[in-house]
């Protein structure tokens, strides 16, 4: 990387740092420039050992020395701005105290599309209308910690990239293929025609408990998960093969969407490792 101390917080060489604490100018400057912000430390790794290119690195004095040693060796880095920052500078460039030190940038590259998904995918979670960055970052490091080989979106989920979306997922949304369906429900239908079963998450009462879904070892299945609140269109719901319910103690209304996901792909998972009696 190059060293560069930097103690102007108005030097342009900042400037895709600014403002975080914005989220219409960041989704528009974002936009704009194709860029989107990582923090900590870990999750500045997991962005470097990503397929999103890293574009610049900004560390606070005294945190140098461990994204450095985190950054160590690899590959695709040469050249990149490491800008080395006081405290204060970093804080005022942001807009908050930046407890973890550090942020970097990204560059985005285009979602992929259902089709692209081949033939490899068995697990796939699915998210209708999640336009909660935390809880989509929740969702996405459930997946990648429980075997799910990708995450699809509706057209009106928020943006993955967002920074606490790839703060919260502590990075492995960065590591975990993201794809788009344009349209909806249609995009349900394009899985089950790729030989998925799609299997719709409610709280219902006239769901089945997903202690009674059993999955084949090589049986693709998508994971329907809807907003918090609203849960699963009805039309969702309908075009879904199957749907499911966690079993939970009477008088609780539901889970929320990311521990939800956590619980339903572990079952998935574990399901498909059971042997046959």
């Amino acid at each position: 990387m190059r060293r560069i101390a930097v103690s102007d917080p108005s030097d342009p060489l900042l400037d895709g740092f600014r403002d975080l604490r914005d989220p219409d100018l960041r989704r528009s400057r974002e936009e704009r420039d194709g860029l989107f912000v990582a923090e900590g430390v870990t999750v500045v790794g997991r962005l470097a050992r990503s397929p999103y290119p890293t574009v610049a690195v900004t560390v606070a004095a005294e945190q140098e020395a461990a994204v450095t040693a985190e950054l160590e060796g690899i590959d695709g880095l040469d050249g990149v701005p490491l800008l080395v920052v006081g405290r204060p500078v970093l804080d005022a460039v942001a807009g908050f105290p930046v407890h973890r030190g550090v942020l970097a940038l990204g560059a985005r590259v285009p979602l992929g599309t259902v089709s692209s998904l081949g033939g490899g995918a068995r697990t796939v979670v699915v998210l209708e209308d999640c336009n909660d960055h935390e809880n989509m970052g929740a969702v996405a490091r459930s997946a990648r910690a429980l075997d799910a080989d990708a995450m699809v979106l509706s057209p009106r989920c928020a943006d993955p990239l967002y920074r606490r979306s790839v703060r919260v997922s502590m990075g492995e949304i960065l590591r975990l293929p993201v794809v788009a369906a344009s349209r909806w429900p249609a995009g349900l239908v394009e899985l089950q025609t790729m030989g998925f079963t799609v299997l719709a998450l409610t709280p219902s009462v006239d769901a089945v408990d997903l202690d009674d879904v059993r999955v084949e070892p090589d049986q693709p299945v998508a994971l329907l998960l809807g907003a918090e609140g609203p849960g699963l269109s009805p039309e969702a719901q309908a075009t879904a093969d199957l749907r499911v319910r966690i079993p939970i103690r009477a008088g609780v209304d539901s889970l929320n969407v990311g521990h939800a996901a956590a619980v339903a792909l572990h079952h998935l998972a574990q399901a498909r490792r059971r042997r046959p009696s």
